[in-house]
């Protein structure tokens, strides 16, 4: 598989495995097929594996613990993540102590190679919605617990989730604030689903071209926008849930998946691939098959420019 530059880091292969397919959040699978999915991924390649406690209640933590028993494969790295919040920020530093050592006692390490804050980022005095935390709390509380956890050993670098109001991600980027890493919506239809602020354009090419002038290194996430970008979501959603809204957006990027003879998911990986700025694109597989056709849509290299176009214009996509 190849690889990227990738900050503090050095390299990174171009797919990362995430956890929320280990966690059983994309549909059904089983612990068993789980671990022999992350057994399988460094063996094909992959050198990242990002987690969350949110994934699974634990869950996805704890399959890493179960399949690598504390000792991860040579080379390959690792992250988790904190959903921190509305709470004050004299609580912040304690919230993010005590989620780190939950989750390095699930997956049997020591330490982690970068901690994300798991949530949106918003203007002080905007609405939360009790799923964002404002930016004057991530500027004075979150960031230096961050980088006294960093200073710990327990992580080696810290990084932001860039979800949440997009003008002040960028602004924040634009004046100084420079995460290690920082994971940013990458999908055909620039479409964060159900991780959408509520107010304006979620703005994720924005987003990444500010985390490039930072020096930031970016993973890409939502590939497949949550199920949205493969031939079914295999979960129940609602008529009017922003995944099946945007199933049905992507009805003629599956008419041209049909017409190159390749699956959606395939096709909607390669794109991510492609895209301008991600280091390394998170999968959400639950399973070996699902993870072998994303390696294979990486082995295929870049997508053709033309066809690049052809589903920009069928999706009806807007810089």
């Amino acid at each position: 598989m190849n690889t990227r530059p990738f900050g503090k880091l050095g390299t990174v292969s171009a797919l990362t495995l995430g956890g929320g397919g280990l966690g059983q959040l994309w549909g059904t699978t089983t612990r068993d097929e789980c671990i022999a999915t992350a057994r399988e991924a460094p063996e094909l390649g992959i050198t990242l594996l990002d987690m969350a406690p949110s994934y699974g209640n634990g869950e996805a933590e704890s399959v890493i613990g179960e399949t690598f028993n504390g000792s991860l494969p040579e080379g390959v790295r690792i992250t988790t993540k904190c959903r921190v919040g509305d709470i004050p920020p004299a609580d912040i530093a304690a919230l993010l102590e005590e989620s780190i050592t939950t989750s390095l006692e699930r997956m049997k390490l020591d330490h982690v190679d970068v901690f994300f804050l798991h949530n949106w980022v918003t203007a002080d005095g905007a609405p939360t919605y009790d799923r964002g935390t404002p930016r004057s709390s991530v500027e004075s509380a979150v960031i230096p617990a961050m980088e006294r956890i960093v200073a710990s050993g327990r992580a080696r670098a810290w990084g932001l989730t860039g979800i949440g109001d997009p003008a002040v991600l960028i602004d924040m980027l634009d004046s100084g604030i420079k995460p290690d890493f920082i994971q940013i919506m990458a999908n055909l239809l620039d479409s964060p689903g159900g991780l959408k602020y509520p107010d304006g354009s979620a703005q994720p090419r924005n987003i990444i071209a500010a985390a490039q002038r930072a020096g930031a290194s970016i993973m890409g996430i939502r590939a497949v926008q949550a199920g949205a970008l493969t031939s079914e979501i295999d979960r129940f959603k609602p008529a009017d849930n922003p995944e099946t809204l945007d199933f049905q957006r992507a009805a003629p990027f599956r008419a041209i998946a049909a017409e190159v003879g390749l699956s959606p998911a395939f096709l909607a990986h390669q794109y991510a691939l492609s895209m301008d700025g991600p280091a390394t694109v998170v999968l959400g597989v639950k399973n070996r098959t699902e993870l072998r056709e994303c390696v294979a849509a990486e082995a295929a290299g870049p997508m053709d420019p033309g066809l690049i176009q052809r589903i920009d214009q069928a999706v009806g996509r807007m810089d």
